[in-house]
């Protein structure tokens, strides 16, 4: 079986520029160029009228397995059959992140015949937006060391109150906490500190929340770092930083276009994690997709009750989106692992482990219906899936009332998810969307982690730690009780526990502290340990990586 490089190389690649002329109507001279095949689209081509006549499409999935449910891959594939069947699409993504590509992952740009090209490029640096974000980010971090150690201009910032640390696009658990400015007094203050990984920078959550280049220097100017030993808040603004880190991010602000291995166009710009930050693209990049096409399909990382919930409640809101249908990706396999069937044996045929499996599935069903939205389950294909399994699956969703389709994109692109684009259009047409927003902005921020807890992962209740009560405090003193709330707990599980799959019941969420994005404009309440900076597996997939005297990478996948 070839590998997913493999196939993309088989793909006739065209350069970007025609792309652009001949299927969106963009003046080749208006684009940025990185190369032949990616361009940056300038942000007056956003259209605001032509957004209201497009349809958006939010494909999330079940609750995520270590064997991968294929959401990317579905959401190209989807975007190839709507071309098939006549439409005008674009699919819409995040970038990949360098360190889950070296350590985990492999690559994230779709797979087998449904992905994105240039496969290579888009995993391996791209166009430099996560460089553009670590830079910005660092430039902060370093003038807020700056002011500590000069006295003479110094804002009398407290240094044991700065919980902004430093940023690398890069799995490395050695630097998730250290001491800085250790070696004398010329190299500043001693602290505590550490790394995050670039993709939960607060950077990068206010690139995808951003409406213009200026609401982007507006956010960055917002960044909580800390009290002053007088208790006064201090922000980015104060340190004026926010004009210098905008001019890092010029370039990095304007979305990225490429394409599919079927010459239709696509657009791949920010990468947030989907429990620290919200997990999808940026605003801009679905509102240039919006404006371009008559379909654009998106992708939310993770399970519906993260990624999915975030996208609705958060992006659309920050963003004036509304979702046309929503798509929920689920594999057998998945089912089979939410039935108690451990991962070395998912492939093994089990119609019974399947059914223990459905509570999963029908949560996340149930969940898309508490926003109004309905939606399509597409059930990613594999070769060792069998009738019987398949037809159960088949049999609960019309049990359900909802919408099934068997794609095969992985295999045959997309002439395998035609079916599923069908469905999407049917659903536009006869099932409209009702979206709703879960909560009120304007709500206590306790009732508004409640009813996420309650309504989208099934908890009994909350409990807030110490450390979480004095956080509540603390946001209620600086008046950002409006926030938005954007939960961080594990994607293994509707609970804070990785290990209880399926669907929980009986359980209560554990909230140890809140942490602040003001910047980017939400609240982040931590439920369990959640890492920002990942470490490389036993066996990382850079061992399987190389290139050769013409410059041919293989190993990414």
């Amino acid at each position: 079986m070839s590998t997913d490089i493999e196939i993309a190389r088989t793909a006739k690649i065209q350069p970007i520029a025609n792309i652009a002329e001949k299927t969106l109507g963009l003046p080749s001279d208006d684009l940025n160029y990185y190369g032949k095949y990616k361009a940056k689209v300038p942000l007056k081509y956003i259209n605001e009228e032509k957004i209201k006549s497009s349809k958006l499409i939010l494909v999330s999935a079940i609750s995520p397995t270590p064997a991968g449910e294929g959401k990317t891959t579905t959401s190209v594939g989807l975007t190839e059959g709507l071309n098939r069947i006549g439409k005008k699409a674009m699919v819409v993504l995040r970038e990949p992140s360098l360190g889950p590509v070296f350590g985990m992952k492999g690559g994230a740009a779709g797979g087998g015949y449904s992905q994105v090209i240039p496969m290579e490029d888009i995993n391996l640096h791209f166009t430099g937006d996560f460089s553009a974000v670590e830079k910005a980010h660092n430039l902060l971090a370093a003038l807020i060391d700056n002011n500590i150690q000069n006295k003479k201009y110094s804002l009398n910032i407290d240094p044991r109150t700065i919980t902004f640390k430093r940023v690398m696009d890069m799995n490395d658990r050695a630097l998730r906490d250290n001491v800085i400015g250790l070696g004398g007094t010329g190299n500043g203050v001693p602290r505590e500190s550490g790394f995050d990984i670039t993709a939960a920078s607060e950077i990068m959550a206010i690139l995808c929340l951003s409406n213009s280049l200026m609401h982007l220097k507006e956010k960055l100017g917002n960044i909580f770092i800390g009290f002053t030993y007088d208790k006064t808040p201090i922000y980015a603004r104060d340190l004026k930083a926010q004009g210098a880190m905008a001019i890092l991010l010029k370039d990095a602000i304007m979305p990225n276009l490429v394409q599919t291995m079927e010459g239709n166009p696509a657009i791949i710009h920010g990468g947030p994690f989907a429990n620290i930050a919200q997990g999808t693209n940026t605003i801009l990049a679905t509102k240039m997709g919006l404006s371009l096409a008559d379909w654009v399909v998106t992708e939310a990382g993770f399970g519906f009750d993260l990624g999915g919930e975030k996208f609705l409640d958060i992006k659309c809101q920050y963003g004036g989106l509304k979702p046309a249908a929503v798509v929920l990706v689920a594999t057998i396999r998945a089912l089979k692992y939410h039935g108690g069937i451990p991962v070395t044996d998912l492939k093994t045929p089990n119609a019974p482990a399947v059914h223990k499996g459905f509570p999963n599935l029908e949560k996340h069903i149930e969940n898309a219906a508490q926003f109004g939205l309905t939606p399509i389950v597409a059930l990613n294909h594999f070769v060792w899936d069998s009738e019987e399994e398949i037809n159960a699956v088949k049999d609960k969703c019309a049990e359900m009332g909802v919408r099934f389709a068997i794609c095969k994109h992985w295999a045959e692109g997309g002439k395998g998810a035609e079916e599923l684009a069908n469905l999407v259009v049917d659903a536009t047409e006869k099932s409209p969307s009702n979206y709703k927003a879960l909560y009120e902005w304007e709500w206590p921020v306790v009732k508004k982690i409640e009813t996420i807890a309650k309504q989208i992962y099934g908890a009994m209740g909350v409990e807030f730690g110490p450390k979480a009560h004095a956080d509540l405090k603390k946001i209620e003193k600086l008046g950002l009780g409006h926030l938005p709330i954007c939960i961080a707990k594990t994607q293994y599980s509707f609970t804070d526990d990785p290990t209880r799959v399926g669907r929980a019941t009986d359980f209560t969420i554990t909230i140890r502290e809140i942490e602040i994005a003001a910047g980017a404009g939400f609240l982040v309440p931590i439920a369990g340990d959640m890492m920002r900076m990942p470490g490389l597996p036993a066996v990382p997939a850079a061992e399987g990586m190389d290139i050769d005297e013409n410059g041919i990478i293989v190993g990414l996948s």
